[in-house]
């Protein structure tokens, strides 16, 4: 077994990030033992690693495990950003002090964007997702991954690329997909297998770039885009204005009659450049149950 702690600037409050991690069935999280499994490809092979929080908010800490050093080693970079353990996110909360968001980062203290472990795998969801409650998104893709995918270490592996290319709609119908959802991720895994499309190379690219790139995708639209950039690349600058719990969250927070047009959202974020993505994250945790913990 190998194992590695690293030491992250507070205020990091992993009990928040598992809080909200917890609401995809997919992720293995033991609230007791404060760890989570983290499925990833490194060089190609599946690994999991398993990230234990040691510390407190104030003085965060964290144990990262797995099998063998040759993986883990690259795997440990990807967990850092996964987790943003890279950046302080003082230097965030500072930003918006001085802004009408700054009740929401008191109340929200410490959590980090945390993004899907995997490119593809996050694009997969966020189609999966477009267009139905959360509650139903996460069981559709549950059922995906649980009937196509693989289990290893006790954690769940989405399909490859290869595997969904190959899959047929009357499949995904079976499981409940609608005929497009399952045309759109079966040809979005084709793209990939046929190398017209490589995720890791694109991740390199602008917001700009990205955007235009995955639009030509059938399926996926600048809500899709939007999503992968934030929650896949992790890119700070991110507000997703076509997004209903966005638009939601700005109409119970600041007393609006009806949810706020496009020009509204505008106005509203412009204070809150460069890190619109953490306003977007908080936004949508201001309308998510929380719990009693604090």
């Amino acid at each position: 077994m190998w194992t590695k702690t690293i030491r992250v600037q507070p205020p990091y409050d992993f009990d928040l990030v598992v809080e909200r991690l917890a609401l995809d069935p997919l992720h293995v999280i033991n609230r007791e033992e404060r760890t989570v499994r983290v499925p990833l490809y490194i060089e190609k092979k599946p690994v999991v690693l398993t990230v234990k929080a040691e510390g407190s908010t104030d003085d965060p800490s964290f144990t990262i495990s797995g099998n063998t050093e040759e993986q883990m080693e690259q795997g440990l970079t990807r967990v850092k950003k996964v987790f943003h353990f890279h950046q302080p996110l003082q230097d965030i909360s500072t930003h918006f002090e001085d802004t009408d968001l700054k009740g929401l980062f008191t109340d929200h203290r410490g959590t980090p964007i945390v993004l899907d472990f995997d490119y593809y795998s996050c694009l997969v969801k966020c189609i999966v997702h477009q267009q139905l409650n959360l509650a139903f998104a996460h069981t559709l893709t549950e059922r995906y991954v649980k009937t196509f995918g693989f289990e290893l270490d006790g954690a769940w592996f989405y399909p490859s690329p290869r595997t969904a290319a190959n899959l047929t709609v009357e499949q995904l119908r079976d499981i409940q997909f609608s005929g497009r959802k399952a045309e759109y991720v079966i040809g979005l895994s084709q793209e990939i297998t046929a190398g017209r499309l490589d995720l890791e190379q694109l991740a390199q690219r602008s917001d700009q770039e990205i955007i235009e790139t995955l639009t030509k995708i059938r399926g996926i639209g600048k809500w899709t885009a939007e999503n992968f950039l934030l929650f896949g690349v992790g890119r700070p600058n991110l507000f997703p204005k076509a997004d209903i719990g966005i638009q939601n969250a700005i109409k119970q927070l600041f007393g609006l009659p009806q949810k706020p047009t496009q020009e509204e959202m505008e106005k509203f974020s412009i204070n809150w450049s460069p890190y619109l993505s953490y306003a977007s994250l908080y936004l949508w945790r201001s309308i998510e149950k929380r719990s009693d913990k604090k």
